[in-house]
């Protein structure tokens, strides 16, 4: 689905700056279609835009990120989800990829980690 093509991303985060930062951290690579700022309008976001891959964060208000991710793998098990937070925590890992995350990326290691995290879930078609 990605290989064919620059990833189309949809970014969940609440804080623009970080929306902002993904963006032209992911320009070159990926084609990023649009963002969201809250667990709520996630669902809605992925239906309208259609991504290859959602970069989400954890702490976000209304609904956060671990059960945003949930709702996201209960209406598309084939979605590709990338988690972002700044918590280095095994345990918070462990849910995150428990509630269908494919992908965990530390927020103080984005730069380095997150673009080769997309191409890592782009080509490998099962998970």
């Amino acid at each position: 689905m990605c290989r064919a093509r620059r990833p189309r991303v949809l970014v969940a985060d609440d804080h623009a700056g970080m929306v902002t930062a993904i963006g032209r951290l992911l320009a070159l690579d990926c084609e990023v279609v649009g963002s969201v700022a809250d667990g709520r309008g996630l669902l809605e976001a992925v239906g309208r835009l259609r991504p290859d891959v959602i970069v989400l964060d954890l702490n976000m208000p209304d609904v956060n990120g671990l059960e945003a991710c949930r709702q996201v793998m209960r209406a598309d098990p084939n979605m590709k989800v990338i988690v972002l937070t700044a918590y280095r925590d095994a345990a918070i890992m462990k849910e995150a990829l428990a509630a269908g995350a494919c992908a965990f990326v530390a927020k103080q290691t984005i730069a380095e980690d997150l673009p080769s995290a997309i191409q890592r879930v782009c080509a490998d078609r099962h998970g």
